[in-house]
């Protein structure tokens, strides 16, 4: 492999480490570092040996996996051994799926065309059509709906906001973890709750959602761990396709694409069962835009 994709490679994978050092603890930080500086070492281990060799605990290796985005230990093993063939074999890195840093870019449209494609039929093949059904229902007569997500999580959740927002809902979207929290604290039964995590792990969007459930408020989260922790403050659980994602992925791109054919079946459906107000309101933001145009 030519050294300018090795450097493309750990880099990425070490840039990755870094983005994430803030929100762990320092056996973590051990944990995460000798991984990326040793892929090929570190996935001929087992979770008690690399451990052994961080001078860490079990259970630190695993909190450390989920935190790069993996389920467990061994989706993180599986993971680095792939990075480590393609290292030993001279393959240019996978940058998302199957596309590598030196593909066309002809190919990459191809390719991410195939992903997004599978992406929406795996996500509309596994959507529970009773708890979609249940969640719309909450969402067209709530007194007020708000939105969890962080990230591209968080583009997701300001998405479907403002698609409520054009129906004539009354929505918010949080992003950032205190103002998420202090909001839900003012919610309760007549209203509703949406946390957008792929993970389901992702402790900035679970805890606004608790509060939410403590406070009575019926809460619905989209993810695709539907056993991850967020399911156990949700009345309702939408789950979208667990897509591949590789080492040097910039964003949660397939996931996304998930949660956005969730949100667009949720506001459809919403916007069925109150046409009679959502279809003024939709004709008066678009007249409004329209006029100020002119």
């Amino acid at each position: 492999m030519p050294q300018d994709v090795k450097e493309i490679f750990g880099g990425a994978l070490a840039a990755k480490v870094r983005a994430l050092a803030p929100s762990m603890t320092r056996s973590m930080q051990r944990v995460a570092e000798t991984v990326a500086g040793d892929p090929a070492g570190c996935a001929a281990l087992t979770v008690t040996r690399l451990a052994e060799r961080t001078g860490t605990s079990e259970a630190t290796v695993v909190r450390t996996a989920r935190l790069l985005g993996y389920a467990g230990y061994r989706d993180l093993r599986l993971a680095l051994a792939g990075l480590a063939a393609q290292q030993q074999s001279g393959r240019a890195p996978a940058i998302t799926t199957d596309i590598a840093v030196d593909d066309p870019i002809a190919d990459v449209v191809a390719k991410l065309a195939h992903d997004e494609r599978q992406t929406l039929a795996d996500t509309a093949a596994g959507l529970d059509t009773v708890q979609l059904g249940a969640a719309v229902a909450a969402l067209a007569g709530a007194r007020r709906t708000d939105v969890y997500g962080v990230g591209a999580s968080g583009l997701v959740a300001q998405d479907l906001v403002q698609k409520l927002l054009r129906i004539g809902l009354m929505a918010h979207a949080h992003s950032d973890p205190h103002l998420a929290v202090t909001n839900a604290v003012q919610l309760r039964a007549g209203d509703v709750a949406v946390a957008i995590t792929h993970s389901g792990s992702t402790r900035d969007v679970i805890e606004p959602l608790r509060v939410a459930f403590e406070r009575g408020a019926t809460t619905v989260a989209v993810t695709g761990r539907p056993g991850g922790a967020i399911a156990q403050y949700a009345d309702h659980v939408l789950t979208t396709s667990t897509a591949r994602e590789s080492e040097l992925r910039p964003a949660a791109m397939s996931s996304r694409t998930g949660q956005l054919l969730v949100v667009d079946c949720l506001f459809v459906g919403v916007a069925q069962r109150t046409y009679d107000t959502a279809a003024p309101a939709l004709a008066a933001s678009y007249e409004a835009l329209a006029h100020r145009h002119r």
